[in-house]
């Protein structure tokens, strides 16, 4: 009998996290999808968060075509870094503006820079994956293959150094 209740309740747990795990990539996909048919949303907000569609389409079309079996804490993981990634890239935009446009491009260049060295599936076709990158009217000029847990993490350290 207690086999039964500890199975039932390791169960009832893995059931539990795995359905907390998948709401971390469904919130970015949702929250983006809210912004972008938002009437109110402005120009801007929609582009931003159309890319984090994009991106997020992309890595679950990737994953699918190559035949990866991937966890949640991936998909969780590729969310969230993209959300916080794009979030500081707007603000030390914000800041740079107030300090000179050489450091905004600098900004821009540690972000997109980031992005091109962190692909995440190394993907051959870069006219679709640098897409993004080559718009120069885009608020959004990073790689649609990219790392974004690695990308984050390079981005912020290099940050460090460009806006003190």
């Amino acid at each position: 009998m207690n086999r039964i209740i500890v199975t039932i309740m390791m169960v009832a747990a893995s059931s539990y996290m795995t359905l907390s795990a998948q709401t971390l990539y469904k919130k970015v996909f949702d929250n983006a999808t809210a912004v972008v048919n938002n009437a109110a949303s402005n120009d801007q907000q929609i582009q931003i968060n159309q890319y984090k569609i994009t991106v997020l389409n992309y890595i679950s079309n990737q994953v699918k075509k190559r035949g990866l079996t991937k966890d949640t804490y991936f998909y969780d993981s590729q969310a969230v870094n993209l959300a916080s990634f794009i979030t500081d890239f707007e603000t030390y935009i914000i800041k740079a503006r107030a300090i000179s446009s050489e450091k905004r491009l600098e900004v821009i260049a540690c972000y997109r820079d980031a992005s091109l060295n962190n692909p995440l599936f190394n993907d051959s076709d870069k006219e679709t994956t640098y897409v993004y990158v080559n718009d120069k009217q885009t608020y959004t000029p990073f790689s649609l293959d990219t790392d974004w847990e690695k990308a984050y993490d390079q981005a912020t350290e290099k940050i460090k150094t460009i806006i003190k």
